[in-house]
């Protein structure tokens, strides 16, 4: 039997993202991996240096089958449920990218002018990612929770806040983008 190495399609992702949210729901659980961060910071004793960290975090172990499913299930995908091909990218933003420097634009997930040792162990490369953690780590901080909380949790509780976030989150993918990254590279 052949399996069709296809992203699966809205009509059952969806679906599943509903019934997960509405198991969720049930049991009075939220969804997101910024909550994940925590929990693991205050086992390895984070709260000794940081009142954030103080908390039950026994309570939210449940939460780290989140973490575990996402490397099993990122596993699975790309060792039995991919085909090794290109990211399907429009030939504009390829043009685009190819302009910021950016050659095999779509060959990989990570672009090696980011991501390749060389580069992250250069001044620029360490800058960036020191910079763009300490960005997400604050913006996560300052949201209440990271983009998937937010924009699957949140949304599907009807949060005025989440939707707020969302929008912020938007924005600032569009400025970074448009604006920032064309600085950078």
């Amino acid at each position: 039997m052949e399996v069709l190495l296809q992203p699966w399609p809205w009509y059952v992702s969806g679906p599943l993202i509903a019934l997960t949210m509405a198991i969720l729901v049930f049991f009075g659980k939220t969804f997101g991996m910024s909550s994940n961060l925590r929990t693991l910071c205050s086992i390895g004793g984070a709260g000794k240096y940081a009142d954030f960290f103080k908390f039950d975090w026994k309570s939210q172990q449940w939460n780290l089958t989140v973490v575990l499913g996402a490397i099993i299930g990122g596993f699975i995908a790309v060792q039995f449920l991919s085909d090794g091909s290109a990211i399907d990218l429009s030939a504009a933003t390829i043009s685009d990218l190819k302009v910021l420097g950016f050659e095999n634009a779509g060959a990989t997930l990570l672009p090696s002018e980011i991501y390749d040792w060389n580069n992250i162990l250069s001044l620029k490369g360490f800058s960036i990612l020191v910079i763009a953690g300490f960005l997400v780590g604050f913006g996560t901080r300052y949201a209440g929770g990271c983009t998937s909380g937010h924009a699957i949790t949140g949304l599907s509780n009807l949060q005025l806040p989440s939707l707020i976030a969302v929008i912020g989150f938007f924005i600032g993918g569009l400025v970074m983008t448009h604006f920032i990254i064309p600085l950078i590279f």
